[in-house]
């Protein structure tokens, strides 16, 4: 797996929740719903990947594939489950779809 380069922001909607972009500032690959969540965003970091790079609290495999598979990757608080919040995503988009 070879070097990638992303950019990190921080997401104001909470303490630790960051969104990794596979290119600066293309916020439209976000899905709206997902945009809605996240608050402000303010951009961080621009970091160089690879398998080996030591990530905080991330496995950066895991942040690679993402990156690649859809252009983004969202680092939640420890506390929040991302279960959690997809499934909270997933009740809005069906409620603005029955409006």
């Amino acid at each position: 797996m070879s070097d990638l380069t992303c950019y990190i922001y921080r997401c104001s909607a909470k303490a630790d929740m960051y969104i990794y972009l596979a290119e600066k500032d293309d916020f439209e690959i976000l899905p709206e719903a997902l945009r809605k969540n996240l608050g402000i965003l303010e951009f961080t970091l621009e970091l160089i990947l690879n398998k080996d790079k030591k990530l905080a609290c991330e496995d950066p495999t895991k942040v690679i594939e993402n990156l690649k598979a859809q252009g983004f990757h969202l680092q939640m608080p420890a506390e929040t489950p991302v279960d959690q919040l997809l499934e909270k995503i997933a009740k809005e988009t069906l409620n603005q779809q029955d409006k």
